[in-house]
């Protein structure tokens, strides 16, 4: 039997300001990736996201990003490996403070945004990051986009990998995300997302913007928290994944 993880990237409210619709989203879920106050969240957000992510049996992760709550963590930045590695591991000793004081337990990591984006290509910005990591808590997983940069540099590291897909993002021919900047960057057509989710994780590949088939592994499929349609999304693509077979199950189980 084929089995997949679902995560969804969340806990992205912050003070007065709420993004999202963690509280339906979460119990549908297999993995959440937590926001660590640098992109977003907040130390109220945090608690109460891992609080109930726990109660709902969903697998934790770190989701840390550049320090850029006006951009939202999506715009690039300028920064050392050094700088990245602080950044990470900054944002790592956060959440897991939550998660420990939660009877809960830190299960992976996913860098956000730019931050994941540019690590995709920059060997040594996935490196830095894939660093923190193993520095911080070599028994992580490690959850990065299937095929990139940083899942070389975790695999180089020693670290569990777990490659990841996008149900509502466009790819290049070369596996990276297609720019949010061009256009059909975003897959908004929910049966076409639950199409290529499908194939993704039951063939193994699919079409590039440019028309080309191209392999990928799926073992985690990411729906954006922050999303308009996340919560239908979620829904939809559980009830088809079930329909051909395909177990949901967290990271690492």
């Amino acid at each position: 039997m084929i089995k997949v993880d679902l995560n969804a990237d969340l806990g992205e409210s912050f003070g007065a300001y709420k993004i999202g619709n963690d509280d339906n989203i979460l119990p549908l879920i297999t993995s959440t990736n937590i926001a660590c106050g640098y992109h977003a969240g907040d130390p109220l957000v945090m608690t109460k996201t891992v609080k109930i992510a726990a109660e709902n049996g969903v697998s934790i992760g770190a989701h840390p990003g550049f320090p850029d709550l006006m951009g939202f963590g999506r715009r690039n930045m300028d920064c050392s490996p050094a700088e990245a590695k602080a950044y990470v591991l900054y944002q790592l000793g956060a959440l897991d403070a939550f998660c420990k004081t939660n009877g809960a337990r830190l299960n992976h990591v996913k860098p956000h945004g730019a931050l994941y984006n540019m690590a995709a290509k920059d060997k040594a910005l996935a490196a830095a990051i894939c660093e923190a990591v193993a520095a911080f808590d070599s028994s992580l997983f490690f959850l990065g986009l299937s095929g990139s940069e940083m899942i070389t540099a975790a695999k180089e590291l020693g670290l569990r990998t777990v490659s990841e897909v996008f149900a509502d993002r466009a790819y290049e021919e070369n596996g990276t995300l297609v720019a949010r900047t061009k256009p059909g960057a975003m897959i908004t057509d929910e049966a076409e997302a639950i199409a290529r989710v499908v194939r993704m994780v039951t063939q193994g590949t699919v079409t590039a913007v440019t028309g080309k088939d191209i392999p990928i592994a799926a073992d985690s499929i990411c729906v954006h928290g922050d999303g308009e349609k996340a919560l239908l999304f979620v829904q939809k693509i559980k009830a088809a994944l079930t329909e051909k077979g395909v177990a949901l199950a967290p990271i690492g189980v």
